[in-house]
Order: C-alpha cells, then sequence, then structure tokens
C-alpha cells in the first residue's frame, strides 16, 4: 500500500495557493475571503444571466402581444392584407394604424405597459391614447402566422403562452429588483447541484501528512539472515527451505569460499534493526531490508560495502530488535567467560561511525547478546559441555565502554559458545561439530552463583567433538542447522530426542568427512512449513547416537 501511495496517484499530497481575482486584481485569499469572493462571484452570474433572460423573454412577449392583438383584430386584419399589393405594402398598412384589444389592455393594466417592451423599441409603438400600434417585427410577425392558429383553441393557447410570459417577465423583475430574492435564488441552485450530484466521499482529505521513507516501501515479512566468518551477508524468504526430518542432508544456504564458513544465522522481521557488535567491541547499525536478498547458492555483498569496517574487524554478534525500550537490558557474554549489561536506551541513538559496546582485551570477543528485563536468568553454555547458570541480578548495569564481570570460569584452552535466557517450557538444544545433539530440560541446570565453572550440558568425546552450538526451544519449534560447507538442514525440533545433560544425543545432520557444524537456529512454530523432503528424512547410516554415560 504505501509503494501504492508512493508511486501512483492513489494518495496525492498537494499544496492550495489561494490567489483570485478579485474586481480585476489578483490577491491572496483566506477562507473567509475565498467565500466571500465566491458568493458575489455567484451574486453577479445570476443578475447578468436574469439580464439576459428578461431580454430575450420581452422580446418573446412582444411578438406574442402583437399576435394577440391581430388575433383581436382578425377580421380587419385578414381585410387589410387582401387589399395590400405586396408583402412591404401589407407590413406598412399594419404599422399604419391603432388597433383595439381589450385582452392585452387588462394585462397591461395589471403588469404594466412596459412589461413586455424590449429596451430598444420606440415610444411610437405600443399603446397609445387607447389604441395599439405594431412594430416592424410584430407586424412581420402576423404577416408569418399560419392559418391554423386562427382557430379558438389556437387563439386560447397563444393567449396563454402571452400570460406565462407576462409572468416570467415579472419573476425576473422581482429578481433584479431584490438583494434577498436573488440570495434565495443563489442556495435553490446550489442545494439543487448538491441533491443531483452530491454523494459520499470516497476519499479521505488529511490537515497532515507523513513523508514516506525507503522504510515504509518494504514489505514487512520473516527472513532468514546470513553472514559469513568473511563478512558476507544476505537474506533469503523463510519459505524457501522445506521442512526435513532430522538426519537429512539439506539444500546449500550459501556459496563459500573454500576458507570461508557461515558464521551468524538468525531471523529478523526486514523492518527490523539489526545491531551488529563486532570484534572491536564496537555497535553497528543495519536494517534488516538494507541486506540485499539472494538465492541459495548466493554469496552474499560483503558487510565493508553497508557497515563502516575498520580493516581487520568483522561482526561477532548480531542482534535484532524493534524499538528501544527503557526498562530492558542488552547482556553480553564474550568468549573468555565475561559478561555485560548495558542499558538498551544507550544504543538508540545510532551513529554511522559505529559505538563502543564494550572493551574487549586483545584476543577476545563477543559469542551473545539477548534482551533482559533485569529479572531473567542467565544460560552460559562452553565448548568443553559445561554450563553455568546464573540470575542476571547478580550482574550490575554498566554503561558502554566497561569492561564486564566473570560470568563463567574457563579451562583447557575452552571457550563460551552461547549466551541464552531461559524461559518457562524451554528446552536446551546442544549440538556438536560432528552433527549431534539432544535437548535438555531447562530445570536440569541448577543456579549457581556468577564466575562457576558449571555443570555438564553435553557429553563430548571423539564421536561428537567440541560442542558449536547450544540454543532455547521449545514445543512445535523448528531448527536451522548449517555447516561450515554451507550446508543446510531445515527440521522439527521435536525430532530430537529428550535426554538428561550427561548425554551424547542424537544425530542432528548427515556431514561429510570434511565437514563439520558450526551453527544451529530456533525457528518459531509460526514461521515453519509444514512440507517435507521426503529424500532428506534420514541420514545415510541412520545412526541414532545412544546415550552413554
Amino acid at each position: 500500500m504505501n509503494n501504492l501511495y508512493s508511486q501512483t496517484q492513489l494518495q496525492s499530497v498537494f499544496g492550495i495557493n489561494c490567489v483570485a481575482l478579485v474586481e480585476g486584481r489578483p490577491r491572496v485569499l483566506d477562507l473567509k475571503q475565498m467565500l466571500e469572493a465566491f458568493v458575489q462571484h455567484r451574486r453577479e452570474v445570476i443578475a447578468r444571466r436574469t439580464a439576459f433572460l428578461l431580454r430575450r423573454a420581452r422580446q418573446r412577449g412582444h411578438i406574442l402581444e402583437g399576435q394577440a392583438v391581430a388575433l383581436a383584430n382578425i377580421d380587419a386584419v385578414i381585410e387589410l392584407i387582401k387589399l395590400s399589393q405586396a408583402l412591404a405594402d401589407a407590413r406598412t398598412a399594419l404599422m399604419g394604424r391603432g388597433w383595439e384589444s381589450e385582452t392585452v389592455h387588462m394585462l397591461l393594466e395589471k403588469t404594466g405597459s412596459d412589461t413586455c417592451r424590449p429596451d430598444n423599441l420606440g415610444e411610437e409603438f405600443g399603446f397609445r391614447e387607447g389604441l395599439y400600434y405594431l412594430s416592424q417585427a410584430q407586424a412581420q410577425a402576423i404577416l408569418e402566422l399560419r392559418l391554423h392558429r386562427l382557430t379558438a383553441l389556437e387563439q386560447g393557447k397563444l393567449i396563454e403562452d402571452y400570460q406565462s410570459i407576462v409572468d416570467e417577465i415579472g419573476e425576473l423583475l422581482a429578481i433584479l429588483a431584490s438583494e434577498d430574492r436573488l440570495t434565495e435564488v443563489m442556495k435553490e441552485e446550489l442545494a439543487e447541484i448538491r441533491s443531483r450530484y452530491g454523494d459520499e466521499r470516497r476519499t479521505e482529505i488529511l490537515s497532515t501528512q507523513e513523508d514516506l521513507t525507503v522504510e515504509d516501501l518494504i514489505v514487512e515479512e520473516d527472513l532468514v539472515v546470513t553472514i559469513s566468518h568473511q563478512g558476507y551477508g544476505k537474506t533469503q524468504p523463510l519459505d524457501v527451505y522445506r521442512q526435513q526430518r532430522r538426519g537429512g542432508r539439506g539444500k546449500a544456504a550459501t556459496t563459500v569460499k573454500d576458507e570461508d564458513f557461515v558464521e551468524h544465522l538468525l531471523i529478523a522481521n526486514s523492518h527490523d534493526t539489526l545491531l551488529c557488535f563486532s570484534n572491536a567491541g564496537k555497535v553497528y547499525w543495519l536494517k534488516v531490508y538494507q541486506i540485499p536478498q539472494a538465492g541459495r547458492s548466493a554469496k552474499g555483498r560483503p558487510l565493508v560495502n553497508m557497515l563502516p569496517l575498520a580493516q581487520s574487524e568483522r561482526i561477532t554478534a548480531i542482534l535484532p530488535t524493534k524499538d528501544f525500550s527503557a526498562d530492558m537490558f542488552v547482556f553480553m557474554a564474550t568468549a573468555n567467560g565475561t559478561v555485560k549489561k548495558t542499558p538498551l536506551q544507550q544504543f538508540s541513538r545510532p551513529r554511522t561511525s559505529g559505538l563502543i559496546a564494550l572493551e574487549l582485551e586483545e584476543g577476545n570477543t563477543l559469542v551473545g547478546a539477548a534482551f533482559t528485563d533485569g529479572h531473567c536468568d542467565v544460560l552460559l553454555t562452553s565448548s568443553s559441555g559445561k554450563a553455568a547458570r546464573f540470575k542476571e541480578s547478580d550482574v550490575r548495569a554498566m554503561g558502554r565502554t566497561a569492561r564486564g564481570v566473570r560470568g563463567i570460569r574457563l579451562t583447557g584452552g575452552h571457550k563460551v559458545i552461547s549466551l541464552i535466557i531461559p524461559k518457562e517450557g524451554g528446552l536446551i538444544l546442544s549440538a556438536s561439530e560432528r552433527g549431534f545433539g539432544k535437548r535438555t530440560i531447562v530445570t536440569d541446570f541448577p543456579v549457581k552463583g556468577r564466575g562457576a565453572q558449571g555443570v555438564i550440558s553435553m557429553k563430548t568425546s571423539e564421536r561428537n567433538g567440541r560442542v558449536v552450538g547450544a540454543v532455547q526451544v521449545f514445543e512445535g519449534d523448528e531448527l536451522m542447522l548449517i555447516s561450515n560447507l554451507g550446508t543446510l538442514v531445515r527440521t522439527g525440533a521435536d525430532q530430537v530426542s529428550l535426554q538428561g545433560r550427561i548425554t551424547q544425543g542424537v544425530r542432528l545432520i548427515n556431514l561429510r568427512n570434511d565437514e563439520r557444524l558450526v551453527g544451529v537456529e530456533r525457528i518459531a512454530e509460526a514461521e515453519s512449513d509444514s512440507s517435507s523432503d521426503e529424500e532428506g528424512e534420514r541420514g545415510t547410516d541412520g545412526e541414532e547416537g545412544g546415550a552413554e554415560e
């Protein structure tokens, strides 16, 4: 609709320059002055029209008046015409004498002797000393009178026409003589126009109009946003991928170079704002619709063409948002186990050059960010298969430039892989780099103090490899799994087994020998596509990966 408003005449914005000719001079008028000028204009139109109709009616009445006089003296008129040698002689004879007409005399006594008298008619014509003297136009009309008009019926009709024209002349004279009567005529005409042409308004007139921006012309839809390790980004419609059962081969989500792989995958609305956190501790703003859409096999557009990234700077975390509420926070976690909580409003004013989100020491990166309300629990999972759960209130709110505090204690070169805000009814789905995973009840992870090593979340082994992803899922949710080679599988979360913390899980995606899982993303139930791909129902080896202690 916004595109129709912007690109067509379905909605128009125009200014009104209230200039009018008043008494022959151009003037800028306000509304009251415009109405006054219009009323005056209508008065002039009606007065001129009435004067024109009066002249025409008098001319017609003058002819009828002469014919009525002739009919009153028909025998004498016929005898005079018979004795004439030519038409001109007959016309001169008719004009050369006076005629009696009691009917015309009575009518003119009621309305006035000048009622049907044209403006340019001489004084010698008309009633004079009780006799009526015909003008040249009247005499000519009498000579052209047809014989059938001599019947009694036609004579009566002619008198009626004459009476009607006399009444009409009286009404026209009344309009010209009275301002009030002229105003009544104007009102009657405007009311008639309204009744004849007036209908319900089909358009809406607004006193103000919001300018449509580029964002207003973008259709709101859910998109899959993918960002590769080397900084190529693109979006794709969510319904591109058909649902598959776990273990399927999947479809290619993107084409990447041998040394590149997809690092970020999320579901966002086209009008959402992406808070893009970089490895340098800065945050950038990017609208989802600003990322170009591309096919599954397309590489995408470099982020350096969309964001002012410095050399060697790359995006490590992306957080979509619609608004910047005053009571919300951005909770961040870094790879070395540091956490930080900052009010969301501190990110409400975008800068093209970016803002500092947190101070990072060399070698540390941001691995997760989430919105919180100040009363949530926080669950950090590490690549060693351990998870630490603590209360958000254990972390005080800090400014954007603060370094943060310890959230989980790490050992053996492991790092934090995910930040989760547990919710009621949610399950923690963990996935390893070999393509295995499981669901675990949130309550299996006890709440401890901040800075602990945590408890086992998934058994790591040579079969599983390190844990690469952990997301919170709910009943009916779907998952998107993506490998370092760009293979993507969309599957229902309910198909993944529900197991305890100290287990290895089941196969989620069938990987090639040179392939490993690098990411897992939750898709809400409302976004799912009910169709299925039979070719990818199960893995080629059918391995279920039973639980081990």
